[in-house]
C-alpha cells in the first residue's frame, strides 16, 4: 500500500498548517484562558473550505476524502485542539448526521449553510445521566399533529452556545429498545431550545461545550431525520466517522507536543550539554515519534475504509483508541521532557497535557472503544 500523499493532499495539509499558524498560535493560550470561542476564525475556516471538507460540492462541500480530513484536524491540533474540536464537531457530527439521514430537500436547505459556515452546527447525544448508555436517554419527543413537541437537555454539547442547528436525539418508544429514538433537526431559533450552563473545563477551553435545553420545543414533522425510530441507529454511523476525526484530534495534539518537546531538548543545556544528547531524552522522543507514526497509519486505514464506502466501526473505535492513549502518554514525556516548565502556562506542553484527556472519553470512553472492537472481532 502506498501512503504517500498526493501532491494535491500535501497542498491541503499545508494550506491548513500555514492558517493555524497565522491565524490561530497568536492567540491560542489569551482563547484558553478566557474561554473564549473564535466564532470569527471558525468562520474564516468555512470559507476555506473545511467546515464543509467532506461533503459533495453540490451541497455547498469542498468534496474532500476523509484522508484529507484527518489531515486537517491534525494540522489544526497541533497548534490547538479546540479549534479541531469544534471544526470535527461541526463536520463529523452535525452535518454528517444530516447528510447521512436527511432526504434531499432537508439536504439541500440546510447543508449549503453548514459547509460554508454561514451556520455553525452541534450534535446532541449525551445527557446528563445518559453517555454511552443511551438506554438511558431521558429527553423525550411526542407527536401532536404535525409537529413532535420535545422536551429534556443534552449535556457536553459541542457548538451549543453558538450553534444555528442542532441534530437531538429523542426516546418517541420508550417500549422499543431497538428503534425507540428518532433524530430531529432543530433550527436554534425555534422557540423553547436554547444554550444552557456553559461548561467550566480541565482543556480544550476555546471550545465551547454548553447543555442544550427543550422546553415544549415544537418541531414540525420535516424536521425528522431519516426514518422514526432509527434515530439512534443512525447516531451510531454517525460516531464511526467522528472517531476517526477524535482520532486525528489526538495525532494532532501528539505531534504538537512531541515537536515542542524535541525543540526544547535540543536548546535546554544541563551539565554542559544539551538533554537531547541525553539517552533517557532520546529513548522518550523515540518512543513518541514511533507511536504518532503508528497511530498516523491506524487513522488513515480508517479512513480510506470510509473513502471506499465499507464498514469502518470496527477501524474507527481502534483508529480513535489508538491515538488518543498514544496522545496520552505523548503529553505526559513532553511535560516530563520540559521538566519544571512544563508545569509552566508560558510553555506549551501543559495545555497539550490539559487538552488531551478529553481524547479518551469524549465519543465513545476507550473502554467502550474496547467493547465496540472485540463485538467486532467475535462477529467477523
Amino acid at each position: 500500500m502506498d501512503f504517500r500523499l498526493s501532491d494535491e493532499q500535501k497542498q491541503i495539509k499545508q494550506m491548513v498548517k500555514d492558517f493555524a499558524e497565522s491565524e490561530i498560535k497568536p492567540h491560542v493560550m489569551e482563547w484558553d484562558e478566557a474561554q473564549h470561542f473564535p466564532l470569527e476564525t471558525i468562520k474564516k475556516l468555512g470559507e476555506l473550505g473545511m467546515l464543509g471538507a467532506i461533503f459533495p460540492e453540490q451541497y455547498g462541500g469542498a468534496g474532500l476524502s476523509y484522508v484529507d480530513y484527518v489531515n486537517i484536524i491534525e494540522e489544526l491540533a497541533v497548534v490547538d485542539s479546540s479549534v479541531g474540536l469544534a471544526v470535527a464537531a461541526h463536520n463529523s457530527l452535525c452535518t454528517g448526521h444530516i447528510y447521512l439521514a436527511g432526504n434531499e430537500e432537508q439536504k439541500k436547505a440546510w447543508l449549503p449553510k453548514l459547509t460554508t459556515g454561514e451556520w455553525i452546527g452541534a450534535w446532541g447525544l449525551t445527557e446528563p445521566g445518559s453517555g454511552s448508555d443511551a438506554s438511558g436517554m431521558r429527553t423525550v419527543a411526542v407527536k401532536d399533529g404535525n409537529d413532535w413537541v420535545l422536551n429534556g437537555t443534552k449535556n457536553f454539547i459541542t457548538n451549543a452556545t453558538y450553534a444555528n442547528i442542532s441534530v437531538v436525539l429523542a426516546v418517541t418508544d420508550r417500549s422499543d429498545q431497538k428503534h425507540g429514538i428518532t433524530a430531529f433537526a432543530v433550527e436554534m431559533d425555534r422557540k423553547g431550545i436554547r444554550p444552557g450552563k456553559k461548561e467550566n473545563k480541565l482543556g480544550m477551553r476555546a471550545s465551547d461545550t454548553a447543555e442544550l435545553v427543550m422546553e415544549d420545543c415544537r418541531v414540525p414533522d420535516g424536521n425528522v431525520l431519516g426514518k422514526v425510530g432509527y434515530g439512534f441507529i443512525d447516531s451510531m454511523k454517525v460516531l464511526d466517522g467522528g472517531r476517526i476525526s477524535i482520532g486525528a484530534l489526538s495525532l494532532g495534539i501528539a505531534r504538537g507536543a512531541y515537536e515542542a518537546a524535541r525543540d526544547y531538548a535540543k536548546q535546554r543545556i544541563a551539565f554542559g550539554k544539551t538533554i537531547s544528547e541525553f539517552q533517557a531524552i532520546q529513548f522518550m522522543l523515540a518512543d513518541m515519534a514511533t507511536e504518532i507514526e503508528a497511530a498516523r497509519l491506524l487513522c488513515y486505514q480508517a479512513a480510506a475504509v470510509k473513502d471506499a464506502g465499507e464498514k469502518v466501526t470496527q477501524f474507527s473505535a481502534m483508529a480513535k483508541l489508538y491515538a488518543s492513549e498514544v496522545a496520552v502518554r505523548a503529553t505526559e514525556k513532553g511535560v516530563q521532557i520540559f521538566g519544571g516548565y512544563g508545569f509552566i502556562k508560558e510553555y506549551p506542553a501543559e495545555k497539550f497535557y490539559r487538552d488531551v484527556k478529553l481524547c479518551t472519553i469524549g465519543e465513545g470512553t476507550s473502554e467502550i472503544q474496547r467493547m465496540v472492537i472485540a463485538r467486532n472481532l467475535l462477529t467477523m
